[in-house]
């Protein structure tokens, strides 16, 4: 796992009648690579970690399987489980509606949290969890 591409919601994306969400959303800067140390995995997960209102990050699967979270084993085994199908549904929704594009973001807001979701062609997917202040 090795982070350098900026996976970031741009922010002609964000909701322009919310004011304070462009200070509380960490910028996602991950591509995961296979060969990256276990090391640059951490201090990036830390890196993200730090950010205000995060509450967990998540590296699985496009399957489902859980490489590395900050949550409990619960919260994983449930958050990867939906997720990993949710990712794959709207993956298929946007290659349908046009065959050279892909997802590359996801972004669920509820009026408690945020889920972001940022799949990688080479089949993982870094989820972050964070409370909307």
């Amino acid at each position: 796992l090795k982070p350098s591409r900026n996976m970031s919601t741009p922010a002609s994306n964000q909701n322009p009648t919310d004011t304070n969400q462009e200070s509380s959303n960490p910028t996602i800067n991950m591509n995961m690579n296979v060969g990256s140390s276990l090391s640059e995995v951490e201090e990036t997960l830390a890196r993200i970690r730090s950010h205000k209102g995060v509450e967990g990050v998540i590296i699985m699967t496009k399957d489902g399987a859980t490489i590395q979270s900050t949550l409990s084993p619960e919260q994983t085994n449930a958050h990867c489980a939906l997720l990993s199908q949710l990712s794959v549904k709207a993956a298929l929704i946007v290659e349908q509606l046009d065959p050279d594009d892909e997802l590359s973001f996801l972004r669920v807001r509820s009026q408690q949290r945020e889920v972001m979701i940022a799949p990688d062609k080479s089949g993982y997917i870094l989820v972050v969890i964070q409370k909307i202040a």
